[in-house]
């Protein structure tokens, strides 16, 4: 079987849905968690969410210790902010997506400036929900040609 997918979802990321729905739309993180898994052409996911940023940089570490395929993120606020995940993901040595849900590049000034963008492998942003699936679909074929 092949290594694990792991998809890390940042602060705020829990109010999906409900969260000024008119930016981020209706869809709630259980959803995007479906939709994760049934992306993955059988592979597993694990799927994580977390307002701390230590949490998030735990789970960064234990998905380079359980050699995981591929880390999707979503730091949400944290991509802006966060060095510290910005130095984990620097020791993943496999496939790092960076997600938003909404084109950060299309933002207030705050949103445009990623730190993890410059580790990250690839980046999807603007997709809405169902850049987490583009996401899963890319991780898959990717970590496939790696291997």
């Amino acid at each position: 079987m092949s290594a694990a997918i792991h998809v890390l979802n940042g602060p705020n990321l829990n109010r999906l849905g409900t969260r000024e729905p008119e930016i981020y739309g209706h869809t709630t993180l259980a959803e995007v968690e479906q939709m994760c898994c049934a992306a993955a052409e059988g592979r597993e996911v694990v799927f994580l969410q977390s307002n701390a940023e230590h949490q998030i940089i735990d789970w960064i570490h234990a998905a380079i210790d359980h050699k995981a395929a591929a880390i999707i993120i979503n730091p949400a606020g944290l991509t802006f902010t966060s060095v510290p995940i910005m130095d984990a993901l620097k020791m993943f040595p496999g496939v790092v997506i960076e997600l938003h849900i909404t084109n950060i590049h299309r933002r207030e000034a705050v949103y445009q400036h990623s730190l993890m963008s410059k580790v990250a492998t690839a980046v999807i942003a603007g997709l809405g929900p169902l850049g987490y699936r583009s996401a899963v679909e890319a991780a898959c074929r990717m970590t496939a040609e790696r291997s």
